[in-house]
């Protein structure tokens, strides 16, 4: 029975970035939401037969921290270049790898597609080394791929160190690479030190040829996942092509985005069938959005919960839940801890926070909701306001089902209105009111009607 080969690994993370010229470390920069480095991870996920090893250097301690328990680490100190780099994984992986995969934290477009072809490609390998160009009029930097006249790979040669015919080659090695790993640790050995003092990877290939032994290549179908970040020019590039990924797929799976463009969805979010994005809308985090549903144009909406059929425009929804058929804004403003409950209506340049608005609330425009229940089919009308802050506390308001607040009401918490009572317009109210009373005034008292005279 043939046995399964073990598939490992190992992620080149070590760099400063100096180019960034930022105090984070280059592969902790975000990128749709997620840092440089999350991309890799996910894309060796389900590959590798055991978590990913990380080769660590600078800034060893906040990657570790960012990633941790998705991977293994080593740190590679001194840093002596890409060959050292993945010596440094030798002692955790010379006794478990029999395939192993040497990818890097700053090519956050790389499909785990894209890597599974390349393991692939290595199995059917007779030779130690399968690695992955690609064809770009723009080498930006990459060594030139030499063929031989089987179509093997012959050698890499550094654009530093290329002749003129060489530099006009357009195939790139790309710096991904899957190895026989028994080999590789064998050859690591073998690679001669630099005239800048570090020991290449690519120093491998010709090795390999001195050896006897193929070296293959899968060439890339799209080149633009082999951008790797370097400055920040190159991270608004990456950018702007994740999003047009992310865009084509929500499209594809049956969401209408009005204006792709302008349109802004981070990979972490997840959206319904028939709902329909406005312009300049800034999805993030982990947003869940509904079926049928309007957002935008103009919001911003992180780490919230958006139902079906709802309706917001203008807005911006912050850790906060809005369940079915909701309406909201233009410009209206869910803080953390906001539950709108089915069938809510949220007017205009409106704010809550920590609070939760029951079935059917109708809140006016102009009205702030800060730690506060409201009951079913309640109006809260326009520019009302829970004073729900002494100073040192932050006090409840508790209103019951069918109330009726006034516009311009103040609600001095802490405070309980009853069912069925109203307040009057302009009411300042101070004390509890219970069911079915009607307070008015400032501060609020009970309504006397006063009967006419014959």
């Amino acid at each position: 029975m043939t046995k399964t080969p073990v598939i490992s690994a190992v992620i080149l993370a070590a760099g400063q970035g100096t180019r960034m010229r930022s105090s984070l470390p280059k592969v902790l920069h975000r990128l749709s939401g997620k840092p440089l480095i999350q991309y890799s991870l996910d894309a060796v996920q389900g590959l590798s037969s055991n978590p990913p090893v990380v080769v660590i250097g600078h800034g060893a301690d906040a990657v570790r921290s960012a990633v941790g328990e998705n991977a293994r680490f080593v740190v590679q100190q001194p840093q002596l270049g890409t060959g050292h780099a993945v010596m440094s994984a030798e002692q955790l992986l010379k006794d478990e790898a029999d395939i192993l995969i040497v990818t890097t934290a700053d090519m956050p477009l790389l499909r785990h597609e894209t890597l599974r072809k390349l393991v692939e490609a290595q199995l059917g390998n007779n030779g130690p080394i399968t690695l992955l160009t690609g064809f770009a009029d723009d080498a930006h930097g990459f060594g030139r791929i030499v063929r031989a006249a089987d179509g093997s790979v012959q050698a890499i040669v550094e654009e530093a160190a290329a002749t003129p015919a060489q530099l006009a080659i357009r195939e790139l090695n790309l710096s991904i690479y899957c190895f026989d790993a028994k080999w590789l640790w064998g050859a690591l050995k073998r690679i001669k030190l630099s005239a800048k003092g570090e020991y290449y990877l690519t120093d491998v290939v010709a090795i390999a040829r001195e050896d006897g032994l193929t070296v293959q290549a899968n060439v890339l179908s799209d080149f633009n996942e082999a951008i790797g970040i370097n400055t920040r020019v190159h991270l608004a590039e990456a950018e702007a092509l994740l999003r047009q990924r992310i865009n084509r797929q929500w499209m594809e799976f049956g969401v209408t985005l009005i204006d792709p463009a302008a349109t802004y969805i981070e990979s972490t979010v997840q959206i319904g069938r028939d709902t329909i994005i406005g312009p300049n809308t800034h999805l993030r985090g982990k947003t869940v959005i509904g079926e049928e549903t309007t957002i935008g144009p103009n919001c911003i909406l992180e780490d919230a919960q958006i139902g079906s059929r709802c309706t917001i425009l203008a807005a911006v929804i912050e850790k906060a839940v809005v369940e079915d058929n909701v309406s909201m804004g233009p410009f209206a403003h869910l803080r953390k801890g906001a539950h709108l409950m089915k069938g809510v209506h949220m007017g205009n340049f409106g704010e809550v926070k920590d609070s939760t608005l029951h079935p059917g609330v109708k809140m006016g425009h102009f009205s702030y909701i800060g730690n506060a229940d409201i009951g079913e089919n309640t109006n809260i009308g326009a520019g009302t306001i829970t004073c729900n802050f002494d100073g040192v506390n932050k006090n409840p308001t508790v209103i019951g089902a069918n109330v009726f607040i006034g516009s311009d009401t103040m609600l001095v918490a802490p405070l309980n209105i009853g069912e069925n009572a109203r307040t009057g317009a302009g009411s300042v109210v101070t004390h509890d009111v219970p069911a079915g009373e009607v307070v008015v005034g400032v501060p609020a008292r009970p309504h006397r009607k006063v009967e006419k005279s014959d």
